[in-house]
């Protein structure tokens, strides 16, 4: 196996390859060290052969995209990423294949709804969940202190004490830990209950990450255009959230909202569906197309997407001009589904 960090800074790339046919994966790209990346790759004579983000970053703008672009890779990304330009979908206990490498996703959320680590023979690639010495935030962009907490207790520490720790990013110098290593000294996790750790995380005030406004909805949305007017975090959140089984419930009712689906087109027909009679408009055009949704201005509107992120955006977008009565649907077509409510394709 060729290995390689190729950042050399706080965030952190690898790059993994199969010897013998010369196929690569990279993990967790950022979007600045494109022609970084190419140029190792070609160095090495090596062909990208899948790209994956271990979950929505909001500290870098990702170069998933333009790699899957440019070099025909596909990306890979857990199934409750709201992405629209994944070309994989996986869960836990997925396998990803790269020439002889084998690497066995591992569902750990708790940062993000999307986050995933990789392991692979005597190592773990944690992205942002476990650090060496720390553990990644759970305040923000759908985190969750106590899914971290057993992701961590109960996938990760599961592993092998000798396993090899390599982390989405450090800030302290190090470049590699050990499962044993953390399970014994790690002070957020070491000798905490549940509980404690919740509190724990609650209680850190943690700032912002540097330019999240220009990072974070670009990421989940795969919108690249820098003339991009996204609404920003407050507005985000104050916008209404409902589950499938509320939106559900109002379209029996007296009534019945507007659905406003802002997917790709191919996201409409595809493997999820389409709540029957929503409207698709997909989020990228919603600026130079809001004039066809005036004759709704004044009914209830309920903004959908895959995961319920970018439809945030689109009911945040939405309230900004003016449309007083706009909801999200909570966890988006993937709810949907898991709630067995009716679709069309």
């Amino acid at each position: 196996m060729i290995f390689q960090e190729l950042n050399g800074r706080q965030c952190k790339t690898y790059l993994l390859a199969c010897e013998s046919i010369r196929q690569a994966i990279l993990i967790d790209p950022l979007r600045e060290y494109i022609d970084r990346y190419i140029a190792f790759l070609a160095y090495q004579g090596l062909k990208l052969d899948a790209v994956v983000d271990t979950h929505t970053h909001a500290d870098h703008a990702t170069a998933s995209f333009e790699l899957r672009r440019l070099l025909h890779a596909d990306l890979i990304m857990h199934q409750r990423a709201p992405v629209p330009r994944v070309d994989r979908y996986v869960d836990d206990g997925d396998v990803i294949t790269v020439g002889d490498l084998t690497l066995q996703v591992l569902y750990t959320p708790g940062h993000t709804p999307d986050s995933i680590s990789l392991y692979t023979g005597d190592r773990v690639f944690t992205g942002d969940v476990l650090l060496i010495g720390g553990t990644g935030r759970a305040d923000f962009a759908g985190g969750d202190a106590g899914e971290e907490y057993d992701a961590i207790t109960q996938k990760l520490f599961t592993l092998p004490e000798e396993t090899l720790v390599f982390p989405g990013h450090d800030y302290r110098g190090n470049t590699q830990s050990t499962i044993g290593e953390e399970q014994r000294t790690n002070p957020r996790v070491a000798g905490r209950s549940r509980a404690q750790y919740i509190e724990l995380m609650n209680s850190i005030d943690f700032p912002l990450p540097d330019k999240i406004q220009e990072v974070l909805q670009p990421n989940q949305t795969a919108i690249e255009d820098d003339r991009a007017a996204f609404p920003g975090l407050a507005e985000l959140n104050q916008v209404r959230q409902l589950s499938a089984k509320e939106v559900h419930a109002q379209l029996q009712g007296h009534e019945s909202p507007v659905l406003l689906d802002v997917r790709e087109p191919e996201e409409w027909s595809g493997e999820l569906g389409h709540i029957p009679g929503s409207i698709l408009i997909a989020l990228k055009e919603l600026g130079g197309r809001v004039d066809e949704l005036e004759a709704y201005r004044d009914r209830p509107v309920v903004a959908v997407c895959r995961a319920g992120v970018r439809s945030t955006t689109a009911a945040a977008i939405l309230t900004g001009m003016g449309f007083q009565r706009v909801s999200n649907l909570k966890g988006g077509m993937l709810d949907w589904n898991e709630a067995k409510l009716p679709t069309e394709r």
